[in-house]
């Protein structure tokens, strides 16, 4: 036994026992807050021998950040993603990308910050010494980035001896095939899908008798008041609303005209709910809620932000002649709701109806009822446009992060689809 373990000792990988190392940093948060210049204190452990041709683990695990949280908010868990590079030198060189979990404890105003372990991956194609030494590296926190870059020199963290080896290829290349042990944050092509184009055909009415069962709104131009947790804002959408009768009731679709707005930040998929009231008129009252699915894709900074169609059922409260018009629009995203209030309304669609048992209440895909009850909470800001899918709707959040402190806010500006 002790001579097979022997054996085994001989051909893996010995973990190496690195020491910790410090160097000053400089941070820069994305917009707010001043940088920070504080002590980043880290340990990166490799493999203290291996072979040409291996392909090594390698961890960075913080013992410091540079800076504390600032007194601004607390971070919840989970929240805070590290990310950066490592420098291969001496018998090859590489830079090494680096990734931890998004993985942390709630840290409260004022806290040291809690940054998960980084890993990643080379390959080794030269015999000889390869030294690691840690560079940059970026927190992602609550969708904005910090970016800290060290000020002075790094002391190498660890070392690997690489001997010749039979089973690899020995190669006097100074560069080496490297990859992350995870996609980094925010890299997801942010592709959502558009939703369809939006018909500018007049507003439909049709009685029971005709055998039609699609109509198609008149796109209308909405002016909002939005509310924000930073201020008031107003700004116009196109909004149009199409229906499918099914029985005695209504699949409603909600589509937005060009619409556009940048994000500011990276976006993790999952995190945008965009809904909407849409107002009852005519013969019938109340609201139906209509609302989209929540984004599939990570929003990558300066790229759109893509809103799909917003849908819902409208079962009808009363017979005759039913207008529908756009209402308040929510959006909720990042732990934050947003609203918009139309200051004035135009009926997008108008439709013969039929009483219905326990009518003008509208039903989400999920089965969920609403009563017309109004959202509350702070705002997002629309662009205005004439055609196609709604790109995206201002999402205002002010919110503060990390090493010495950033501040983002999605700030809206012109961009044509």
């Amino acid at each position: 036994m002790l001579g097979g373990a022997g054996l085994l000792l001989g051909v893996a990988a010995t973990p190496a026992q690195a020491a910790e190392v410090s160097f000053a940093t400089h941070c820069v948060p994305p917009a707010g807050l001043d940088p920070v210049d504080g002590t980043t204190k880290v340990e990166i452990t490799a493999p203290a021998t291996a072979k040409v041709g291996d392909t090594v683990d390698v961890v960075w695990k913080f013992v410091q950040a540079a800076s504390k949280n600032p007194d601004i908010i607390d971070l919840p868990a989970n929240s805070v993603q590290p990310s950066g590079t490592l420098r291969a030198a001496g018998a090859q060189s590489a830079d090494i990308a680096m990734q931890g979990p998004r993985e942390n404890p709630a840290i409260p105003k004022g806290a040291a910050m809690v940054l998960s372990d980084m890993k990643g991956t080379l390959k080794l194609t030269t015999a000889g010494t390869v030294t690691l030494t840690p560079g940059a590296y970026t927190v992602n926190a609550m969708s904005t980035d910090t970016r800290c870059t060290p000020t002075s020199t790094v002391p190498q963290a660890a070392t690997i001896e690489v001997s010749a080896g039979g089973g690899g290829t020995s190669s006097p290349s100074s560069s080496a095939t490297v990859s992350p042990s995870g996609s980094p944050t925010g890299t997801a092509s942010p592709t959502g899908s558009a939703s369809a184009s939006a018909s500018a055909s007049a507003s439909a009415s049709a009685s029971d008798g005709t055998g039609q069962t699609e109509f198609t709104g008149k796109q209308v131009q909405v002016p909002y008041a939005c509310k924000t947790p930073i201020g008031d804002k107003n700004a116009t959408s196109a909004v149009q609303i199409d229906a499918k009768k099914d029985g005695g009731s209504f699949a409603l679709t909600v589509k937005f005209g060009q619409s556009v707005m940048d994000s500011p930040a990276d976006i993790p998929a999952g995190s945008v709910k965009p809904s909407m009231e849409v107002v009852l008129g005519g013969a019938d009252h109340g609201t139906v809620h209509v609302e989209g699915p929540l984004n599939a894709d990570v929003i990558k900074s300066g790229d759109p932000i893509e809103i799909p169609d917003l849908t819902g059922t409208y079962k009808p409260g009363a017979s005759g002649e039913s207008t529908l018009s756009p209402g308040v629009l929510t959006i909720e995203a990042l732990g934050t709701t947003t609203t918009c209030t139309p200051t004035s309304s135009e009926v997008s669609l108008t439709l013969d109806t039929t009483e219905q048992a326990s009518g003008a209440s509208g039903s989400t895909g999920s089965g969920t009822t609403s009563s017309g009850s109004t959202s509350t909470g702070g705002l997002a800001e629309t662009g205005a446009g004439d055609h196609g899918a709604l790109k995206a709707l201002g999402l205002v959040a002010g919110t503060a992060i990390l090493l010495g402190g950033a501040v983002f806010t999605f700030m809206p500006r012109r961009r044509t689809r």
